[in-house]
């Protein structure tokens, strides 16, 4: 399927989704929400893919909502606009729900719901170029896009009320000290950086590494005796798969194992 708005590209079990606006800073438009949709829904399907990098064109990974879009012009709460709110808000489910492991590669501004959709990721990697904000307050806005909910998670309460509240820009040194962020590098090391991790763990056991990331975020909710049920239904599920067979083998041979992803 082509796509105007993203460029999809996949190699060796990763597929990288690029937001393709680069002369608005990839900000969110509505042909751009549904296409990276869409484009999650065929990924969730591929079976040859088994790893996913989201990135942005340009010198910006998402602006956040495109300002032109005609929901900032209105006022009260119609059918068009819930319509548009539940489509902003299955952006960050289409991350967390798929099971496979997505690394954000920060390139650099990430504002608003361009920065919720980055720490969406499982793993988010930036440039010395990176910029995030929760910048929703600047134009009197509510946060969105899973921001409320994933930011506490990443740095703490009292650190998400501070970003949300005053909608200050943090760089990407900031980021990876407050815990926004997993590694920090020069520009020219981001795509090699996440492509490497990517091809690793394309080449894992990828049903042990989906049920593990379905287990981590829905045992966020849990209570401990609830998460320690769901993961012993996990660990019982990856016993079924051919991986956790080969994997023992080579542990037991000495040799790296061959997943294939069964």
């Amino acid at each position: 399927m082509s796509y105007e708005t993203i460029i999809v590209q996949k190699e060796k079990g990763v597929a990288t989704v690029t937001l393709n606006r680069p002369d608005k800073l990839n900000a969110l438009n509505q042909k751009l929400i549904l296409e990276f949709l869409a484009v999650f829904s065929e990924i969730k399907e591929d079976r040859a893919v088994r790893a996913v990098i989201v990135t942005g064109a340009g010198r910006g990974f998402c602006a956040g909502g495109d300002m032109s879009l005609s929901i900032f012009d209105t006022t009260g709460f119609s059918g068009d606009m819930r319509d548009f709110f539940q489509k902003v808000q299955s952006l960050p489910l289409s991350l967390r729900t798929l099971r496979k492991p997505v690394i954000s590669a920060v390139n650099g501004p990430a504002m608003g719901a361009g920065c919720a959709i980055a720490i969406a990721a499982d793993i988010i990697i930036a440039s010395e170029a990176a910029r995030f904000a929760q910048s929703f307050v600047n134009v009197g806005y509510h946060p969105d896009a899973g921001a409320t909910y994933l930011l506490p998670r990443l740095v703490g309460t009292a650190k998400a009320c501070e970003l949300i509240f005053t909608g200050r820009t943090i760089d990407a040194r900031e980021a990876e000290r407050i815990g926004l962020v997993n590694q920090v590098v020069p520009p020219d090391q981001l795509m090699p950086t996440a492509r490497e991790l990517a091809l690793k763990l394309a080449s894992g056991p990828s049903v042990a590494i989906g049920l593990a990331k379905a287990c981590i975020y829905n045992e966020l909710n849990m209570s401990l005796e609830q998460a320690l049920e769901y993961e012993a239904e996990a660990a019982c599920l990856t016993l079924q798969t051919e991986d956790q067979k080969e994997g023992t083998q080579a542990f037991r041979e000495k040799r790296k194992a061959n997943y294939q992803g069964k």
